[in-house]
């Protein structure tokens, strides 16, 4: 039996300002999906007030005046844990989202549980299917039969990551992986573990 089918895994995907949240960087999209035996549960989602400017609106579209009445990331963050309480992170290029996310956490002194796993599906995908030339989101997705509408917006990339995963989870038994810490051996990603004292909150809005 496939007993990592049976797992709840919360599937996420953050919107940021930039590329580094040590730099300044901050979220300003987060969305969330929880899955169970191949169906959704539950959504969440939510714009972040990043208190900055933002320099790549042309990736994601997102603009100053989209976010400006949005809450901070005070009021959105222990939100999100509460949504993914329990569960298995996972997200594409895992250790990219999970930084930004254990970043904002500890802004506020917070932190994931130590017992929380978290899953890269493009280490999945690397591993169960190696000849492709590109194993960013889009192309994996095409490669796989996903449809592919919009992307660069969390929910839309949720969305399609929620079906990557379940074709990528379909193979696992294949390759001798049928429980959930086989997945976390093999495609699991550590949380960072940030210490920050005293960080200044810049305004913006």
């Amino acid at each position: 039996m496939f007993k990592a089918f049976d797992v709840e895994y919360v599937l996420f995907d953050v919107e940021t300002t930039g590329l580094s949240p040590i730099d300044g960087d901050r979220i300003i999209e987060i969305a969330a999906v929880r899955l169970r035996r191949g169906e959704i549960q539950d959504r969440f989602s939510s714009l972040v007030n990043p208190r900055r400017p933002m320099a790549a609106q042309g990736i994601h579209n997102i603009s100053e005046e989209m976010v400006k009445d949005a809450p901070f990331s005070e009021e959105v963050l222990p939100k999100m844990v509460e949504f993914a309480a329990g569960a298995c992170l996972v997200a594409h290029n895992a250790s990219f989202d999970i930084k930004f996310l254990a970043y904002e956490l500890a802004l506020k002194g917070r932190k994931l549980r130590v017992e929380t796993p978290v899953l890269d599906t493009m280490k999945m995908s690397r591993s169960f299917l190696p000849y492709l030339a590109s194993h960013r989101m889009e192309s994996l997705a095409h490669s796989l039969g996903v449809t592919v509408k919009t992307t660069h917006r969390a929910m839309a990339d949720v969305e399609i990551l929620v079906e990557v995963f379940k074709r990528l989870l379909s193979m696992a038994s294949d390759y001798n992986i049928h429980q959930l810490q086989d997945m976390i051996t093999h495609f699991g990603v550590e949380k960072p573990n940030f210490r920050i004292v005293n960080m200044p909150q810049p305004s913006l809005f």
